[in-house]
């Protein structure tokens, strides 16, 4: 769901309605006090000063997450050759490393295909750079 430009508010580049109230008004934005927001494959990733948010897609199997940055330790990421993912590791939640041709699926996982690799690495330098204080 790309909101492009030339596009009528509230469209999408495939014509969608995308976020119109009954009224006509742009309906508010949910992130727009986040640092950055990606829209991945699986879920939105929005990043904050004091927390990262992941809103999972309906078919996601978890949950919508806020994770504290106080609790985040790192970030696994990895472009992938056709779908990288960005996992963002916090205390108390296993981390998982995936197989030798599998990515990594947990409650923290979120993948991406290869037209969203930048916006998933201006997350990464972001969430590393609000964890680390």
């Amino acid at each position: 769901m790309v909101k492009l430009p030339w596009r009528g508010a509230g469209s999408s580049d495939d014509g969608a309605d995308t976020g119109s109230t009954a009224g006509g008004a742009a309906a508010p934005d949910p992130h727009a006090d986040a640092v950055v927001v990606c829209e991945f494959q699986d879920g939105t990733v929005a990043v904050y000063a004091d927390r990262v948010e992941i809103e999972r897609a309906a078919r996601s199997r978890f949950d919508d997450r806020t994770i504290p940055t106080e609790e985040i330790t790192g970030v696994d990421f990895s472009t992938g050759i056709t779908i990288g993912y960005l996992q963002i590791e916090q205390t108390g939640v296993p981390v998982d490393a995936g197989g030798l041709l599998s990515d990594p699926v947990n409650p923290n996982t979120v993948h991406f295909s290869r037209g969203d690799r930048e916006c998933a690495k201006a997350a990464r330098e972001e969430i590393l750079a609000h964890a680390q204080g």
